[in-house]
């Protein structure tokens, strides 16, 4: 399936919100696997916000990574390798193994290092590729105003 045409199917949610949370920082990719960059985006998060499940999927991970909580989850019917999507510093809620439904509490925004200010990282990767995980979510287009002049 088509990169484009699969995003549009998921019709994904907002990990964190409503409304749709600040972006304090975007994605960046690296140049290589072990080059500088910002492999997801961070969203602003006070401690203890929910993070939701932002479609159907099988979480895949959920524990200790460096010191701080992370949960995979594994979208299913997203080609071969499936997408997977990311989610810490957190506390999981669910267990490795739990098939969940969009919408589903799957854990906790915990207080970390990661951001000057508490944030969720969110990741998205296919294998080993990352990708920057704002295509899944459906915004509404830009739309141009007048100045007023």
């Amino acid at each position: 399936m088509h990169f484009t045409a699969l995003i549009l199917m998921l019709g994904l949610l907002w990990p964190v919100g409503p409304p749709p949370p600040e972006i304090l920082r975007g994605w960046q990719p690296p140049a290589g696997p072990y080059a500088p960059g910002h492999r997801g985006v961070d969203l602003a998060a006070p401690p203890d916000t929910p993070v939701l499940a932002p479609t159907a999927g099988t979480v895949t991970f959920a524990g200790p990574v460096g010191g701080r909580g992370v949960l995979t989850l594994t979208l299913p019917g997203t080609g071969l390798p499936p997408l997977r999507t990311t989610f810490s510093p957190v506390t999981p809620l669910v267990a490795k193994g739990t098939q969940v439904r969009p919408g589903a509490p799957i854990a906790r925004v915990a207080p970390g290092t990661h951001c000057p200010e508490t944030c969720l990282h969110w990741g998205l990767l296919r294998g080993d590729t990352y990708l920057n995980p704002l295509v899944l979510i459906r915004r509404a287009p830009s739309r141009l105003l007048p100045t007023g002049d």
